[in-house]
């Protein structure tokens, strides 16, 4: 299955938390759209493995993605090296996505910009004819993603570009709150952390409302870029 693009996270959620919207929007524009789950976010103070498996695959089923996967890495520990690259560049040649979308380049936790510079490298090698990679005991055809944007998560990382994500919040409220475990619920006997205050919540939409109001739209998802974001001409901009 060859996918538009392909969206990265260092945990299930991250995807979600940080271009829920832009994922949603594309996929309205018949555009393919998949995620792969770096690690099953087995380090998270709250839930469980088998509760955040169940709660992202019912994120992906309100996003509308056409398939999601996890490598399974070691949260917290997973390394940017030979062995997880090559998994990486599997999921790339498998999917063959003209863009793909990962972690923010720097952030508050340290898997994010891990997992950002990891996916980065991957994209790169992946275009190399001499690295051989098999999916089912077949040879891979080589690919490169034609662009790899970088999404923003923790810190306001100040962005190069936003998406007008205008009438696609609700869906990626909706697909964010899935993760019933990880986020703000009153009723919850579980310790508190970051994540969990009922402010994270509204800051997700009040950063979306703010980035849309510098461009004069409702609302708005943004991101960094590794190579300069070419236009057409002047009347494709806002």
């Amino acid at each position: 299955m060859k996918l538009d693009i392909l969206a990265f996270g260092a945990h299930p959620d991250d995807v979600e938390l940080s271009c829920g919207a832009t994922i949603a929007k594309e996929i309205s524009l018949g555009k393919k759209v998949g995620i792969i789950d770096l690690t099953r976010g087995e380090l998270g103070t709250r839930g469980s493995i088998e509760i955040r498996h169940k709660e992202a695959t019912k994120a992906a089923e309100i996003l509308g993605v056409c398939v999601r996967e996890n490598l399974n890495f070691a949260d917290g520990f997973f390394s940017n090296d030979k062995e997880h690259q090559l998994k990486i560049i599997e999921m790339i040649r498998k999917y063959q996505p003209d863009i793909v979308l990962c972690n923010a380049i720097d952030d508050r936790h340290i898997d994010h910009a891990k997992g950002s510079k990891l996916v980065s490298d991957a994209c790169f090698l992946s275009g190399l004819i001499k690295i051989e990679t098999k999916i089912d005991g077949t040879i891979q055809e080589r690919w490169r993603p034609k662009q790899v944007y970088h999404y923003i998560q923790w810190k306001n990382i100040e962005p190069d570009f936003v998406v007008d994500v205008s009438g696609f919040l609700d869906i990626k409220i909706a697909s964010v709150m899935a993760y019933a475990s990880q986020f703000y619920d009153p009723t919850s006997n579980e310790p508190e952390t970051p994540i969990t205050s009922k402010n994270f919540i509204d800051s997700i939409v009040y950063r979306a409302r703010d980035l849309g109001r510098l461009i004069d739209v409702e609302s708005a998802e943004g991101f960094t870029a590794e190579r300069y974001v070419a236009i057409e001409n002047f009347s494709k901009l806002i």
